[in-house]
């Protein structure tokens, strides 16, 4: 298995697809790297992509409101994406791109070790739940496997577009800092 150090060199080394011809920057993950709490979205966005770091655009500031409002500590949670690379006009990777992309994610998951897994928006849903659901029939369940807890929510972004979704995702993050807080037994 890879380490921290050996991963980020080799996901900035990556050409296994061809976003890497047009990124500035490979989009690794922010937080803390012992974290109980994994927080996956779709890609890059613009702002990530000239920064090197995931969600720091509205919808990560968003997030981090958010994050703050339930009391979420930094070293609670890593952030990181499907893709590591923006996809050009911000558009959905592709089946090929994500596929390139997971097994990063697997040596993400592998050396964080998260309890629990968040599924922020539709195509983090699809590659690590379940290919053929969608985000508003599943999102706010529970589903457990292989030792991890793993929750489906609407992604940040889809809050900017339709506000009547930040009540739902904040009780699907409600749920989280609950069971954060009885894996902790606190």
């Amino acid at each position: 298995m890879l380490s921290w150090d050996e991963l980020e060199k080799k996901c900035r080394e990556c050409t296994r697809c061809g976003l890497a011809g047009t990124r500035t920057n490979v989009v690794i993950g922010r937080g803390s790297k012992t974290a109980p709490v994994m927080l996956i979205g779709e890609g890059p966005g613009e702002q990530e992509d000239l920064q090197g770091k995931p969600f720091v655009g509205a919808a990560g500031q968003l997030l981090d409101l958010l994050l703050d409002a339930l009391m979420f500590r930094e070293e609670d949670y890593y952030i990181c994406n499907i893709v590591k690379c923006r996809p050009p006009g911000n558009r959905i990777p592709t089946d090929d791109e994500a596929e390139s992309c997971l097994p990063w994610l697997r040596c993400q998951t592998l050396l964080l070790k998260p309890r629990i897994m968040v599924c922020l928006g539709a195509t983090a849903m699809k590659y690590i739940i379940d290919r053929n659901a969608r985000i508003t029939q599943i999102r706010g369940q529970w589903t457990e496997r292989k030792g991890y807890w793993f929750m489906p929510t609407f992604h940040p972004a889809a809050l900017l577009r339709d506000p009547s979704k930040k009540a739902l995702m904040f009780e699907d993050m409600k749920k989280v800092k609950a069971k954060l807080e009885e894996i902790r037994g606190t």
